[in-house]
């Protein structure tokens, strides 16, 4: 028997109405979500990526009840969105990178106890639960604290509690790192890893514009550009379909172009560039067995390798290749 997926999405449409002026009294409406369609099996830690304003957190909104779709369907846990609202609620868990909900007089035990009573969990195993949590993301010692007072790294960890306390079959983290300094970033990270590996079923829907949070976090990832989803598969996957895995890279002394370097045995592809007064080669490589045929052929043409190194693709370059620009220059254009 196949199981239901925890997130299944067709052909989802978004769209926002703008506001006219005096010389465009009827502007089209902005796409936020332009046909986009995906499936996320129970147990798995699935990653959203793209830039600013590509959709990410207006899906993501829409999954979790807060927004109704223009067009399309979305289930989760296999209950519809719009129709099951309710079910769906009961049942899933979101967090948002820089949220400042809750009251900052109370104390960070305090507001926690207050959204379980939002939750409807007993107040004894409230409680216990409370103070496991907080032990566990190093809250512990802060409990009593206000939340006012709380660093902006403390204030995450306590939202990441808020949205555990429930036990969600499903949790939505909306860029949970987003603005957090390295080491508070990492403990995050590493609790929520924890978390879905804990108990068979839980799933997680991340979105980040962190490539190599994604990288370190998820079974598979897409990338979302522009309101569609233009990749969709697992990070090693994604970075060999779109870069043709790793290369080399040899620092030399000053070549004439890499047409001679094409030719060789197991080269794919290969070119150069000018590098203060040295060149620099790169070569992709059927295998890496292949590099000992350039060397050679470097040698054979009296120039001296500086250095060599190998360089494993990222989901950066995987951005780059599919989107045209760097992940930073897409957020610019998205800003501009």
């Amino acid at each position: 028997m196949t199981a239901i997926p925890a997130i299944e999405v067709r052909d989802l449409l978004r769209t926002y109405r703008v506001k006219g002026t005096a010389q465009n009294r009827h502007p089209a409406p902005v796409v936020a979500l332009d046909g986009v369609s995906l499936d996320v099996p129970p147990g798995e830690f699935f990653g959203l990526l793209g830039p600013n304003g590509a959709g990410k957190t207006t899906l993501i909104k829409v999954l979790v009840t807060l927004l109704l779709p223009t067009s399309g369907s979305a289930k989760v846990a296999g209950l519809d969105v719009v129709t099951q609202a309710q079910a769906v609620r009961e049942r899933i868990s979101m967090v948002s990178g820089g949220e400042h909900s809750g009251y900052g007089l109370l104390t960070v035990r305090e507001q926690l106890w207050m959204f379980s009573q939002f939750y409807g969990l007993p107040t004894g195993p409230a409680l216990a639960r409370i103070d496991e949590l907080l032990e566990v993301v190093g809250l512990y010692e802060e409990r009593n604290r206000r939340v006012s007072a709380l660093s902006s790294g403390m204030r995450q960890k306590m939202n990441l509690v808020r949205g555990l306390l429930p036990d969600p079959e499903i949790l939505f983290l909306d860029e949970p790192t987003v603005g957090l300094d390295v080491g508070a970033a990492r403990d995050i990270r590493a609790y929520i890893q924890n978390w879905i590996r804990a108990k068979p079923g839980r799933t997680i829907l991340l979105t980040t514009h962190y490539m190599r949070e994604a990288e370190e976090l998820c079974d598979r990832v897409a990338i979302i550009h522009k309101g569609r989803i233009v990749a969709y598969d697992a990070p090693a996957a994604l970075r060999t379909q779109a870069t043709g895995g790793s290369y080399f890279v040899l620092v030399t002394e000053p070549l004439d172009g890499a047409a001679w370097a094409a030719g060789l045995p197991g080269v794919q592809r290969a070119d150069t560039r000018a590098v203060d007064d040295r060149s620099e080669l790169r070569v992709t490589l059927a295998d890496d067995g292949g590099i000992a045929g350039v060397v050679k052929a470097l040698a054979d043409r009296n120039r001296r390798i500086f250095s060599l190194q190998k360089i494993e693709p990222s989901l950066e370059d995987v951005f780059v290749q599919i989107v045209g620009r760097r992940l930073e220059e897409a957020d610019e254009a998205g800003r501009s």
